[in-house]
Formats: structure tokens, C-alpha cells, sequence
């Protein structure tokens, strides 16, 4: 696009939170890390919240593959029961994925995200096919709730440590434990959908 003037340029990307370091982070508490970006944007107002989406990764038999992960840096994927990460769509210029988990760029662009992390279901077994629920963050930071017993074994002991700070409770009410894909209650959450690919221009245009 250089040479095309003004009107032509894009304004440089910048990013909705701090570098990965300073993020709140806690391994295996993916979707608590991505409670508190949410909280971390709505706070800092440096994009409107509405412009946010938690997407949450899963499958009918909790076994999905994403790649560039931190605990598998290599070529192989990571099988996870779940994941989630944040999706950006701004007002305009491309969308980015927040994946504090990954290996690839911190924010990484969303295009770069689904072809090196998430690749083609045309590669994948049918049983390990995503399903992607996306939720509005402002939705998210209102109705997101965990106990945390999923991460314990059935001794009561942690499989992984827990984040140091409380428990998150919203609107006073103790909640049961994240339960897979559907944390959120239905009528708040998106519809699920197979493909990931085409969330922003639906965002866009729709809303989530």
C-alpha cells in the first residue's frame, strides 16, 4: 500500500494490554487468564470492550489440537480438553488473537493464528475437530464464575497450582466449576460454530 496516500494507511496495530510477562497468567487457568484480560481492557479503555470476544475451544470429547503451545513448542500439537484465548476485531485494519499459551507472536494476527495454531479440520481426524463458542467480554467478565474443583484430583489434591488470587465470583453467587465448553450460561454464550475463519466478519457486521 505505500504510495497510495494517506487515506490509504492503515494505522499501526496497538496492543489492547501489556506484553505477555506482565499479563496475569496461571498455567492451565486459560480461561481465568482471559477473565482477567478482559477485566485488564475494560479497566484501561483503550478499545471499547464490545470490540472483545473470549472464544472458547472445545469438542463434544474434550480433545482438541492447537499448536505453538508453550508446552509443545516443537512441531507437534498439545491436546487440551479446552482452551480459550481473546479475540480482537477492531473498528478497523485486521483482527488479532491473544493467546497466552502460545508460542506465536503476542498479540498474534488473527489470519497468522488459524493457519499456524489451529490449522485445517482438513487435516484432522473428525474426533478431533474444534467447535469455537465466542463470547462477548463484556458478557464474560459479567457472568464468568469458578470454583476451581476441576482442577483437582479426586483426592482434593491441584493437578496444576492455582492463581493466587480468590476464587472469581460474579453477582455474590457461589458457582460450580468451569464445566468444559459451556462455562457460561446458554443464553449469554454464542452459538457454536465449526470454524473459526469467518468470526470476525460476522462480528463485524452482526455483533457477537
Amino acid at each position: 500500500m505505500e504510495g497510495d496516500g494517506p487515506a490509504a494507511t492503515v494505522p499501526q496495530y496497538q496492543p489492547a494490554c501489556p506484553t505477555r510477562d506482565a499479563c496475569v497468567y496461571s498455567s492451565c487457568y486459560c480461561e481465568e487468564n482471559i477473565w482477567k484480560l478482559c477485566e485488564y481492557i475494560k479497566t484501561h479503555d483503550q478499545y471499547p470492550l464490545e470490540e472483545c470476544s473470549a472464544v472458547f475451544i472445545s469438542n463434544e470429547k474434550k480433545m482438541v489440537p492447537i499448536w505453538k503451545q508453550q508446552a509443545r513448542p516443537g512441531n507437534g500439537p498439545v491436546i487440551w480438553d479446552y482452551h480459550v484465548v481473546l479475540l480482537h476485531v477492531p473498528s478497523e485494519g485486521q483482527s488479532f488473537i491473544y493467546d497466552l499459551d502460545s508460542i506465536l507472536p503476542f498479540p498474534c494476527p488473527f489470519d497468522i493464528y488459524v493457519e499456524d495454531a489451529l490449522k485445517s479440520d482438513d487435516d484432522i481426524h473428525p474426533q478431533f475437530r474444534r467447535k469455537f463458542r465466542v463470547v462477548r467480554a463484556d458478557s464474560y467478565l459479567k457472568n464468568f464464575a469458578s470454583d476451581r474443583s476441576h482442577m483437582k484430583d479426586s483426592s482434593g489434591n491441584w493437578r496444576e497450582p492455582p492463581p493466587a488470587y480468590p476464587c472469581i465470583e460474579t453477582g455474590g453467587e457461589p458457582r460450580p466449576s468451569f464445566p468444559g465448553l459451556c462455562l457460561v450460561p446458554a443464553q449469554i454464550c454464542g452459538p457454536l460454530v465449526p470454524r473459526l475463519q469467518n468470526e470476525p466478519e460476522r462480528l463485524h457486521q452482526h455483533g457477537p
